[in-house]
């Protein structure tokens, strides 16, 4: 049996290492997984010394043997609780619901690991080899039944919202538990827990944490924000320089130089693309040079900023402002002419990240329009980057928001009271590296 604990070490070791090592954003759901490998590694290590402690009691001296027992104990219940919040997480992401169980998952952690370490340890001594038995082991099996009931149910709650790939991680992963724990209490003496959680920490990896498959995601993203930076509207191009070509032959002025400028700036910092997070200002200095643009083609056209000038060195996706604002203008302000305003702000959040609004003065959604926005948004990742339609921009750049800043941050649509719709991004605060 022994044998069989080092070899499983090794795997998650292995595991770790490769997961460790990888390049990846440290979102919630990432950190849970980091803490998780980390505690099945040091779990590992106690289970192969209780099964080496537990068959010579009559060497190993009775308080080492009980340390370690309950030292094994306690890691097992923090794994499955881990294990819990890995999956609440999860669900939290794909169905945006607040993580209400959450409070009894840690007081009842609280309340099983003062178990663990003030119930007295028996000890079943067999041919077949000895094991744990009595209120302390019990207590140990009803805290495994009590975050499987409360995973497994939190799934079975919000089944049609999560994606079946994470569907089927979390089944695996739910009759691994249950097969492991069922057998494990049939026959004391095979001491397989250890396998049964190796097992389902593969279960989460190989399914959703492979760094491979994250790393796929990236490119994928990459890849849509290639194809978004080149497909520059030409009607914008066009329109564009027949305004600067009648302005040209009307007057020779300054005002034609500093279109064609602002055209050669706009350009310049769009095709920017070796960079997946720029600085605020950098963004900004893209989005004031296309506004400049479309004021002078739209006279009626208005643009204002507020913009918290502390915030302009903070690292934002690339090329994330210009499709939102695009889409204001052509489904909001183009129905009325182009007359009206668009305001741009950016301020810090009461919780450290940081926000920033587009609002227009548009004509707002049309019925049912921002109900299916709403969905799209929401369930980003079950959709492929999109190439053609209405919608291709304010989908990649929410796609590109969570990939590179983590599932809690994302784009939003509000309605004005007083007309026109408000487009919210929420950011990491995070300052350009010096």
């Amino acid at each position: 049996m022994l044998r069989m604990e080092i070899a499983l070490f090794l795997v998650v070791a292995f595991v770790a290492y490769i997961y460790f090592s990888a390049e990846k954003k440290f979102t919630q759901l990432h950190r849970t997984f980091s803490v998780l490998l980390v505690v099945v590694l040091f779990h590992l290590v106690f289970d192969g010394i209780t099964v080496y402690t537990v068959n010579h009691l009559e060497t190993v001296p009775a308080l080492l043997n009980e340390a370690f027992h309950r030292l094994f104990i306690g890691t097992m219940i923090l794994i499955f609780f881990l294990f819990y919040q890995y999956i609440a997480i999860l669900v939290e992401e794909e169905t945006g619901k607040p993580r209400r169980l959450d409070r009894a998952a840690r007081v009842y952690l609280v309340f099983a690991e003062l178990g663990d370490m003030l119930l007295p340890i028996h000890y079943a001594v067999t041919p077949q080899g000895n094991y744990s038995d009595g209120i302390h082991v019990v207590f140990c099996y009803v805290s495994v039944a009590f975050y499987f009931l409360l995973g497994t149910g939190l799934l079975l709650l919000n089944w049609k919202q999560v994606p079946r790939k994470k569907k089927m991680a979390i089944v695996i992963a739910s009759l691994v538990e249950l097969i492991g724990t069922t057998l494990q209490g049939i026959n004391h003496t095979w001491l397989i827990s250890g396998m049964g959680i190796t097992l389902i920490t593969l279960a989460f990896y190989l399914i959703l944490e492979n760094p491979d498959i994250l790393r796929a995601e990236l490119t994928e993203q990459k890849m849509s924000m290639l194809y978004l930076k080149s497909q520059v509207n030409p009607h914008f191009l066009y329109n564009t320089l027949d305004t600067i070509r009648i302005q040209a032959q009307l007057n020779g002025d300054k005002k034609v130089a500093d279109l064609l400028m602002r055209l050669v700036d706009f350009f310049r910092l769009s095709v920017k693309v070796d960079r997946p997070l720029v600085t605020l200002d950098d963004e900004m200095e893209l989005l004031e040079a296309y506004m400049e643009l479309m004021c002078y083609r739209y006279p009626e056209l208005r643009c204002e900023y507020d913009i918290d000038p502390e915030l302009g060195g903070a690292q934002v996706p690339n090329f994330i402002l210009q499709p939102i604002v695009e889409n204001s203008l052509l489904h909001g302000l183009k129905n009325r002419g182009y007359r009206g305003e668009v305001a741009i702000s950016a301020q810090r959040t009461p919780e450290g990240a940081m926000e920033i609004q587009v609002r227009d003065t548009g004509s707002g959604f049309a019925p049912g329009k921002k109900e299916a926005i709403d969905e799209m948004l929401r369930s980003y990742a079950k959709q492929a980057p999109k190439l053609t339609g209405n919608s291709i921009g304010i989908l990649n750049v929410q796609k590109r928001i969570k990939l590179l800043c983590g599932r809690e941050y994302g784009l939003w649509y509000t309605e004005n009271e007083s007309g026109g719709v408000t487009a919210h991004i929420l950011l990491p605060l995070k300052e350009e590296a010096q």
